[in-house]
């Protein structure tokens, strides 16, 4: 192979490379990586870590919420520390008892959409994106339609959000949530989607909005596929695997 040619496939992969945070044209020395990239590999790492380790700050929540207008309640699983969160998932599932009084005991209001703001694997993913994400919520709900309190969830899974919504009597609830780290995405937030939320929906009953973040899928367009996909599952009374997202097709549907 002449190094012309070696040259014009090297410059390949490093335009290719420019276009993605995947681990492209990485090079090599010998039979070794570039101390560059190992380097780059050990910061990436790094960041995962502390995403799901960095602080998660409810009250600096609850603030950004009043300031758009939302009462909030707080709760937290029955995973009492991080430690025992990230060993027992089942606990991160369900409320403690605190909680679970809080909520049995908050004044019922009619509402159409609950939504849920939880920790999750990422604290760094809510603490960036959950708000802008609520505002544009906010921006493209339907005349008409009102949310629920805003319910800040500390050491939260997924199916936590069950629990909230059924106790609440939430007819849809939303939980956004930071999903587990990548080594090229460790903020990114996640949104799941549960018709007649309760105790027992399995992950076949929720429909799933991922890579929530300004290098992913934007605030605005997250926001609009979740506002549709509420919408549908009002229509067809549930969410999951029955509920297909054609959100793109309806937009193109809109054009004129």
């Amino acid at each position: 192979m002449s190094s012309g040619t070696v040259v014009k496939a090297t410059e390949r992969w490093l335009a290719l490379g420019r276009l993605t945070p995947a681990r492209l044209a990485l090079g090599r020395v010998g039979v070794s990586l570039p101390t560059s990239a190992v380097l780059r590999f050990g910061w990436d790492h790094a960041q995962a870590r502390d995403a799901v380790h960095d602080a998660f700050e409810p009250q600096v929540l609850e603030r950004d919420f009043a300031r758009l207008g939302h009462a909030t309640l707080r709760v937290a699983s029955g995973a009492s520390d991080r430690a025992t969160y990230l060993m027992r998932p089942d606990l991160g599932r369900r409320l403690d008892e605190a909680s679970a009084r809080r909520l049995d005991d908050h004044p019922r209001d009619r509402f159409d959409l609950l939504l849920v703001v939880g920790d999750g694997l990422s604290c760094s993913a809510v603490m960036r994106h959950a708000v802008p994400l609520v505002e544009q919520v906010q921006a493209q709900l339907p005349a008409g339609r009102r949310l629920g309190p805003m319910v800040i969830a500390s050491q939260a899974r997924v199916a936590l959000a069950d629990e909230i919504g059924e106790r609440l009597g939430a007819p849809i609830v939303a939980i956004l949530i930071g999903e587990r780290p990548g080594l090229s995405s460790p903020d990114s937030l996640g949104i799941y989607l549960t018709w007649e939320p309760r105790v027992g929906r399995s992950d076949a009953e929720r429909n799933c909005i991922s890579n929530i973040r300004p290098q992913g899928l934007s605030y605005a367009e997250a926001a609009r596929r979740l506002v549709w996909l509420s919408e549908q599952a009002r229509r067809l009374r549930l969410t999951g695997v029955g509920l297909k997202d054609q959100s793109d097709q309806a937009q193109i549907g809109a054009l004129p």
